[in-house]
């Protein structure tokens, strides 16, 4: 997916349907001069949905479409007649989403899983007409009720992407480089860092036809949680990940420093990151030979790890299994 096509934040504004008017008509018939009121309800104001949308993967078709208003309800008439109701508007979304108010910040609602359908917002109910409000002492009610109005807010979506294996690392660890290995995803893959600036995603074929989703996030930095570098735009992406798969390369000066900052920003962001199971790769092991990774092992942390290269597949069978067997624990 280009950058310029990925869409993981939009702010649109809403405003849901106001009911109709209730109708204050009177039975008026050849041989009934004077009926009695027969006035109907108003409808109701159209709603809008957020409805999920496994099809879709950004927020792009809503980038231009910043106004998103349903049709108010029709009156009442006569004969007792309820108005037709506002049409309801619905926004689709891909999985992921979550809805804020713009204003407070409330979280509105999120959007889990493919049809799931929840009302954003009410339209207003329709008013009643005067054949309600007819009794004993009120036999000519010359009054009806308005319609109700319908809602309004400046409404945020964010998309959090959800995939099995988040992929974490610093700039230019060979994270695109083994997603276009053990996917048939083709990201932008260059000897540069912040090559990737959007999270790409990619579908793990496995054993007996089984398959997980894997995301490349885009490459972290010291001070990120802070905004520096990419800073926290692309961080809540992780959040919704089953498991983390840590990647640092093995030409790094030090694999347990890199290693102990990465956990340090998810931390600063959201410790309960820390409650991901994780696994540790080290990547670029083409580069290596077996003296230097019995020598990297002392120095790499407590963590369940794997030497992997992408470029001569050495580790990748391993790591799917160990991918694998953490998912299904």
């Amino acid at each position: 997916m280009a950058a310029s096509n990925f869409v993981d934040y939009v702010k649109i504004f809403c405003r849901s349907g106001n009911g109709g008017p209730g109708s204050t008509h009177f039975r008026r018939e050849k041989f009934i001069p004077k009926g009695g009121p027969d006035g109907g309800d108003g409808g109701r104001g159209g709603h809008i949905y957020i409805k999920g949308n496994n099809q879709l993967w950004t927020l792009i078709h809503l980038k231009y479409q910043r106004h998103i208003f349903a049709t108010n309800g029709a009156s009442g008439s006569k004969s007792r007649s309820t108005g037709a109701d506002g049409n309801d508007v619905t926004i689709e979304v891909p999985l992921g989403t979550i809805a804020l108010n713009s204003e407070t910040g409330e979280e509105l609602c999120e959007i889990t899983e493919h049809g799931q359908t929840i009302v954003l917002m009410k339209g207003g109910r329709g008013g009643l007409g005067n054949w309600n409000f007819k009794s004993s002492t009120m036999q000519t009610p010359r009054f009806a009720q308005p319609g109700e109005e319908g809602m309004e807010a400046s409404v945020t979506l964010e998309l959090k992407i959800l995939a099995d294996v988040g992929l974490v690392g610093f700039p230019n660890a060979g994270k695109s480089t083994l997603l276009s290995t053990i996917t048939a995803a083709k990201p932008k893959i260059a000897d540069y860092a912040f090559t990737t600036l959007v999270p790409n995603i990619g579908i793990v074929p496995y054993r007996d036809q089984r398959s997980f989703v894997v995301a490349d996030i885009p490459g972290i930095i010291e001070g990120a949680h802070e905004g520096k570098g990419l800073g926290i735009r692309f961080l809540r992406h992780i959040e919704r990940n089953s498991m983390l798969l840590f990647m640092i390369s093995v030409d790094t000066k030090s694999i347990k420093k890199e290693y102990e900052t990465l956990l340090n920003e998810l931390t600063q962001f959201n410790p309960e990151l820390l409650d991901k199971n994780r696994i540790l790769a080290i990547t670029k092991c083409d580069m290596a030979d077996e003296e230097i990774k019995k020598a990297l092992k002392k120095e790499i942390p407590k963590v369940s790890h794997i030497f992997i290269s992408s470029v001569t597949g050495e580790g990748i069978t391993q790591l799917k299994d160990m991918l694998w067997e953490e998912l299904n624990k």
